[in-house]
């Protein structure tokens, strides 16, 4: 006996939504969490992430993109949450320079809906945007800031509406693949499920066997918003979501949603950190400094003074794609971390196929980019092992992915 079809780990932004999909799929659905879903000192912190359908990169990524701002409308349907805030969205550089020539070329090959904005038209429709003589624009209508919080308490609450059960203050601390299916204890307590999802984000890394361990690090990623001189030139009606990045300077952002605070923040800046439990939620006065100088020069509209500021781990990988798919084809255990700070916009679809293919429903092809087995490398034993020893870089034969510390899984 079980004590369910399936535990998903870590309740976050993959979690959330992890959850909220089994259990449209299955009455036998758990979701453990060591603190509280959207809790303060998650990569879920931070009230807003960009979605968008133009980008540049793996065009892999566009059909994941649809199906979210799909399934998006759906959990806004059925929670009665407005959690996708449609307000458009700006991508800004130099004509013909590197940033928007690689995001075109994936736009065009993609077919994503666009549209190329001027310095004149800027200007005129956006005014808030002070370029430089050769910048210019393109134009995504589908694009809008995700709120995050509201997002994971929502899907959570889909859940449990649907039957699904929620642990709270429950830290995970082992996962061990069984015969019988697989065992996870927090403290003195243990549960056996049929199939495991973990989506602890940079808390993940503790439960991985070796080889993935070496293929992550635990980022530090920081936030700042600033006050605006003219509150209504920055509301979503006006201000769009925005990335923009020239040469020395680059910084992406987000309207008012709280009428009261524009989201301003330096893009690619995130530092490996050894511990997500004691990320350093202080800025340096050198990002400070840096933050105050290109807000002032990008965004004159903003009183260049920081009225909030704040940091959250995140796990990356080698090549900046997630991990998602179980350990190994057999296995009973599905990993969905390792987002590299992008993983916001896609939750909701790559949520949905974890639930499918951790259940057993469907499974999904296209994915070699984010399955976890690109990063296997192959073990030469210069002497054979030991009888009934089943350690192999990290991982057991027996199917145990677990760690040797007891610190907690968000």
């Amino acid at each position: 006996m079980t004590d369910g079809k399936l535990a998903v780990i870590g309740l976050g932004s993959i979690g959330s939504m992890a959850l909220w999909q089994a259990s449209r799929l299955s009455d036998s659905v758990t979701g453990f969490e060591a603190h509280a879903p959207a809790h303060g000192r998650s990569a879920v912190g931070g009230d807003t992430r960009l979605f968008r359908m133009i980008y540049r990169g793996n065009p892999g990524y566009y059909p994941i993109l649809e199906r979210s701002r799909t399934l998006w409308a759906e959990l806004e349907a059925e929670t009665g949450q407005n959690i996708l805030t449609r307000c458009g969205g700006l991508s800004i550089g130099t004509a013909d320079g590197p940033y928007l020539s690689a995001l075109l070329d994936t736009t065009r090959t993609t077919g994503a809906e666009h549209q190329i904005l001027t310095r004149e038209d800027m200007a005129e429709r956006y005014p808030q945007h002070n370029l430089r003589d050769d910048d210019v624009a393109v134009y995504d209508p589908h694009a809008g800031a995700l709120r995050t919080d509201r997002a994971v308490t929502a899907a959570v609450a889909a859940a449990q509406a649907n039957g699904a059960t929620i642990h709270t203050n429950t830290p995970i601390h082992s996962i061990t693949e069984t015969t019988d299916g697989v065992l996870i204890t927090s403290g003195e307590k243990s549960w056996t499920y049929e199939n495991v999802i973990v989506c602890s984000g940079s808390w993940s890394q503790r439960l991985m066997p070796d080889h993935l361990k070496a293929a992550t690090q635990t980022k530090r990623i920081f936030l700042t918003w600033f006050v605006a001189r003219d509150a209504a030139e920055f509301t979503p009606e006006k201000f769009p979501v925005f990335s923009r990045i020239h040469e020395d300077r680059s910084m992406y952002g987000a309207p008012a949603v709280d009428g009261v605070t524009v989201k301003a923040t330096l893009d690619g800046r995130g530092a490996p950190t050894p511990n997500p439990d004691t990320v350093p939620r202080e800025l340096s006065t050198a990002e400070i400094t840096e933050t105050i100088e290109t807000v002032t020069e990008f965004l004159p509209g903003l009183i260049p003074n920081l009225v909030r500021s704040d940091a959250f781990p995140d796990l990356f990988t080698k090549d900046s794609n997630p991990l998602l798919g179980r350990l190994k084809p057999d296995s009973r255990i599905y990993i969905a971390t390792g987002f590299s700070g992008a993983g916001f916009k896609n939750a909701t679809r790559f949520g949905e196929i974890a639930a499918h293919e951790a259940l057993g429903k469907s499974s999904f092809d296209g994915l070699d980019f984010v399955r976890p087995e690109r990063f296997e490398t192959r073990l030469t034993l210069r002497q054979p092992l030991p009888p009934n020893n089943g350690s192999v870089a990290g991982l057991h034969r027996s199917g145990t992915f677990s760690s040797t510390t007891t610190e907690s899984v968000t």
